[in-house]
């Protein structure tokens, strides 16, 4: 007997977050970062002055880890770790110089990465499709 039951969402949602970071990963080797670090490195493009805390929930990564990861980007000019003005305990990271413009290097080949993904998308799915996704996030958190 065979299974003719389509692989669960869970799994097929993991299969795409698997396909784009090894894809991403290879994209950035030159650059010497990894998909993790890029996205850290996006999420202070967005929002600068966050501290390790902050910027390891928004990039999908434990708090451990996000305090290598930011040393290793600190090691290469590409963000700054910095006393937080608000409170003496807290210490903030931003991006560099250095940093926005790898970000700005990267930018089209990602983008080209992004529209890979979506080929055979219609312009109305997606827009359906970032929303649904922001939905499941949103459920989710």
């Amino acid at each position: 007997m065979t299974d003719t039951a389509p692989p669960s969402l869970l799994y097929s949602v993991k299969q795409v977050e698997l396909a784009t970071r090894a894809r991403l990963d290879e994209l950035l080797k030159p650059a010497g970062v990894t998909a993790l670090q890029y996205t850290a490195l996006t999420v202070l493009e967005r929002r600068d002055g966050m501290s390790s805390a902050e910027l390891a929930r928004n990039s999908f990564v434990r708090p451990q880890s996000m305090a290598d990861l930011v040393g290793s980007l600190e090691r290469r000019n590409l963000v700054t770790r910095s006393p937080d003005p608000a409170s003496r305990r807290r210490h903030v990271i931003g991006l560099t110089d250095e940093g926005r413009a790898l970000l700005a290097r990267y930018a089209p080949a990602v983008g080209e990465l992004e529209e890979e993904m979506l080929t055979g998308f219609t312009a109305r799915e997606r827009t359906a499709f970032r929303a649904y996704l922001d939905r499941a996030r949103a459920a989710l958190g």
